[in-house]
């Protein structure tokens, strides 16, 4: 087994833009350093420019690039990570003045991502957005080497020398790519169609990086995911069963979180997880809303949501859940008639307040059933058994020859019961 690469170390550059109050510049700077430790590597020292209006060949001016360059010398690094979407010339120019390589904030994402992804299915998203936003650059990542590592990220490797791409070999590997995560969307699919078919409902939770999506679905479900306190700790969808009592079962989904600037590669290359999202019955949106950014946070995560076709009168219903409220014991919960825009204040980490979300969520799950009064015959278990199984018995009685149910059942699934005889009984279909 291979040695864990040494933290790399890095200076990180943070943008000050005029429009933007002192509060968002420090939390955005915070959360870019906390991204440049989430990628493994040592954070020697930060320095922040105001920008105006950014240079066409270096994005920073003269004056602060050789500041960069300064700090660069000073602190060792020998990866700078500048918080901004930088063009191939912008970062080649860079690179060359700092003597140092340099991430822009779009390919310190994919370098995390390229870190987390731990299925087959996510290997290939990652992989198919870092060579769709390699494609064109030149820089220090993937190559014919770079596989035998089995990553690719943008900080080292075996191939690190090789620095000419050979863009015919990228574009065929985005093809095969392309074609293998098409398998798992008709796969996914599938799976979809089979639970809908059984009336298994699909409850997703999305959120912004870090907002405790993770804790929640563990205290949940009882899981194991992942639940570090880092940016994407969850990277791999998880989907678990969550049975709420009284027939009423969901399938609940734990996704990758959100952030500012969450570059369109990955949007574009996990659309087959995140349509998961599109296609769940209800989104639960959790919101870390102890921190003073939260609408702003859920702002970009209702952009992301859009992004994803999660828009329109077509669009599932959206419960916020305001999470922390053991650091925020203000908050309050508000349920709507018709779900959707409610709100359910808890602590993820404590517990408190998770029994209310529960309760919503059954009493969702009740909106979409119908009471049934049903006269099953004596012998007919097969019937009785389905409708403890699928449903929730209110009551039980016998009259006369027969056994009489009142029961909330799926509207699907009732149509599974015909009329047989004067008896109520499950169709052999």
């Amino acid at each position: 087994m291979s040695s864990p690469r040494p933290a790399e170390p890095a200076l990180a550059v943070h943008l000050r833009l005029p429009r933007r109050p002192d509060w968002q510049e420090e939390l955005r700077a915070a959360e870019f350093e906390r991204l440049v430790e989430a990628a493994e590597c040592e954070l020697r020292a930060a320095i922040a420019f105001p920008l105006a209006r950014p240079h066409p060949g270096t994005f920073l001016g003269r004056g602060q690039v050789e500041e960069a360059a300064r700090q660069v010398a000073a602190s060792g690094a020998t990866v700078v990570f500048v918080d901004a979407a930088l063009s191939p010339v912008q970062q080649r120019n860079l690179e060359k003045a700092l003597a140092a390589k340099v991430v822009d904030r779009t390919g310190l994402i994919l370098e995390i991502f390229a870190h987390r992804a731990h299925t087959r299915e996510g290997a290939l998203q990652v992989e198919l957005a870092s060579l769709t936003y390699q494609l064109g650059r030149l820089v220090r990542s993937w190559t014919h080497l770079e596989r035998q590592r089995g990553g690719h990220g943008f900080l080292g490797g075996p191939g690190e020398r090789q620095i000419e791409l050979d863009r015919r070999m990228i574009r065929a590997r985005i093809r095969q790519i392309r074609k293998e995560i098409e398998r798992v969307r008709r796969m996914r699919a599938v799976q979809r169609k089979r639970r809908r078919r059984i009336e298994m409902p699909t409850v997703a939770l999305v959120g912004y990086t870090n907002a405790g999506k993770s804790t929640l679905f563990n205290r949940l479900t009882k899981a194991a995911v992942p639940a570090a306190d880092m940016p994407f700790a969850t990277l791999d969808p998880t989907l678990r069963l969550l049975d709420l009592g009284g027939g009423r079962r969901v399938v609940l989904s734990d996704t990758v979180g959100f952030i500012q600037d969450l570059p369109h590669e990955l949007v574009d290359a996990f659309h087959a997880t995140l349509e998961a999202v599109a296609e769940a019955d209800l989104v639960l949106h959790v919101r870390d809303a102890a921190t003073p950014a939260s609408e702003a946070q859920a702002e970009v995560v209702r952009a992301t949501l859009e992004r994803i076709g999660v828009a329109g009168p077509e669009r599932p219903p959206v419960v916020e859940v305001l999470n922390k409220k053991d650091l925020a014991p203000e908050l309050a919960t508000t349920i709507t008639p018709e779900t959707d825009g409610s709100r359910v204040a808890l602590s993820a980490r404590t517990g408190e307040g998770v029994d209310g979300l529960l309760a919503l969520l059954r009493r969702w799950l009740d909106g979409r059933r119908s009471v049934r009064t049903l006269r099953i015959a004596p012998g007919d278990g097969r019937t009785r058994a389905f409708c403890h199984e699928k449903g929730e018995v209110l009551a039980e009685r016998w009259e006369d020859d027969a056994l009489v149910l009142s029961v909330r059942l799926p509207d699907r699934l009732g149509g599974r019961l015909v009329r047989r005889g004067g008896y109520d009984a499950l169709s052999e279909d």
